[in-house]
Order: structure tokens, then sequence, then C-alpha cells
């Protein structure tokens, strides 16, 4: 049988992120794919005009329907929109038997907020602590930090106080800052630098969700961290690169990128 692994995040109806995102990259990864879906958005290449969040209660209840069923070797979570939201997974996490990889999705492609500013204390004090591996982009990083992130100093600062918030390793994503995209891994004993270099396209949505996703996916196949981070660090960069040029806008990366 094939590994499984859940996804618990919001839908993408154009496809290039959110459970959709996740679903491909799953599914590229020979692994069985779960979603639990947190919130329904009206977007697509140019634009997010309208987001939904689901009962909190709801979301429990699939959530509890799934691991009953077909428990998953790995989860992951991406939007989730309200606090009540971000507590009623953290409820459910507590009691997770496997690695659990939270993306704290805050801010769309473009720029619509997708977390409220009071469900970031939520997502520090209730869920960071359930999570196996945290990985904020740069902006994400400063909201949860309080931090300037504009060096690679500033990045391993950041990763430090974010650590001390109870995930047991961080992954700070350096996309955002100038020169090659270099992520940065610590897990409070260890170092770990995955560069790339930068590639010039506007296409480039959904590249968070389909990272966690690759790494949820290496997880759940049996990988260590630092194996399944530096495999997905690979497919998103070919993902990146082969993006079929989708969309008048920020269109989705190449979901059949050849995985390493």
């Amino acid at each position: 049988m094939p590994p499984v692994a859940l996804t618990i995040a919001g839908s993408d109806p154009s496809g290039g992120a959110g459970i959709q995102a996740d679903l491909k990259t799953f599914h590229q990864f020979g692994v069985y794919g779960e979603a639990v879906i947190t919130l329904i958005t009206v977007q697509n290449s140019t634009r997010v005009s309208r987001i939904q969040v689901l009962d909190p209660l709801l979301v429990r209840e699939q959530i509890e329907a799934v691991i009953e069923d077909i428990p998953p070797a790995a989860a992951k979570t991406g939007a989730l929109g309200s606090g009540e939201m971000v507590r009623a997974v953290a409820e459910a996490a507590a009691a997770f038997p496997f690695p659990l990889v939270v993306d704290p999705v805050m801010i769309s492609k473009h720029g619509l907020p997708l977390l409220p500013e009071e469900a970031v204390r939520a997502l520090r004090e209730e869920l960071l602590p359930r999570a196996t591996l945290l990985t904020p982009n740069v902006p994400e990083a400063e909201a949860l930090t309080g931090i300037s992130i504009r060096s690679l100093e500033d990045v391993r600062q950041a990763a430090c106080r974010i650590l001390q918030m109870g995930p047991r390793a961080v992954l700070l994503k350096g996309g955002h800052l100038e020169g090659d995209a270099i992520d940065v891994l610590w897990d409070g004993a260890t170092w770990r630098e995955f560069p790339a270099r930068r590639i010039e396209t506007r296409h480039t949505h959904g590249t968070g969700c389909t990272y966690s996703a690759a790494i949820t996916a290496g997880l759940a196949h049996g990988l260590s961290l630092c194996d399944s981070v530096a495999r997905a660090k690979q497919f998103v960069h070919e993902a990146i690169r082969t993006a079929p040029g989708l969309g008048r806008g920020c269109g989705p990366v190449n979901h059949h990128a050849e995985v390493v």
C-alpha cells in the first residue's frame, strides 16, 4: 500500500495552491492524499476576492473521520483563516501520533490577509508547539518574531526565536531576500542550508503549499526531516523552472515536475 498523507488547508479553485496543490504534490511523490478543507476562496492567478472560513467543528469532525479509517503517516496544515480554526486544529493535533508540518499561511500571493491578527497569537501559542516542522517565509517569520529580516544572520536569529515557541524544527525560507533563494533549517542542534539559484518568473503561485506538501510526502515515506527538505527543495525549484505559464497573473508551478 502507498503511504498516506493528510492536508488540512484551504481550497484554491484555480488549482495552484491550497489543497489542490497539496494533493497534486502528494500524488507526484507516490503518496495517497487525504484533504480536510478549512476555508473556501474565490481566486485565480490575478486576485483573491473572497474567503469563507468553515465551521471549526466541521473541520475537527473531518480530521477525526479520516484518521479513524485511513490514518496518515504524516500531515500538514495550510491556510486556517481564524483563531477558532487554529485552536480546533491544535486540539486535534495534540493526539497526532505522526509528524505535522505547519505552513503558517498568513497572506495570499496577491496580498490579501489569510490569517487575522488575533489568530497569529493562537498559532504561536497553541499550534506551533504541536509542529514537527514550521515552514515560514520571511514575512511570516517577521510577523511571528517581530524581527526585521534582511540577511542570513537575521534569518538565523529569527529561526532561533521561532524554535523557542515550541516546534521541533523550523525551515525559514529565503525566497523574499535578495540573491539566491537560501532556506535555513534549524532543529536546535544543527544548522543546514538549502540554496537554489533564483529563477526570474512571475509563475510562483502555490510555491509554499507545494514545498510543505513535498516535505510532508517525504516524511510519509519515512525519510528523515533533512532528506525530506532536500528532496522537496529540488522538486520545488524544478516546479518553478518548468512552470506551465498558465494564467494572466501569478500562475501556478508545475506539479508534474520530476521527483529526484
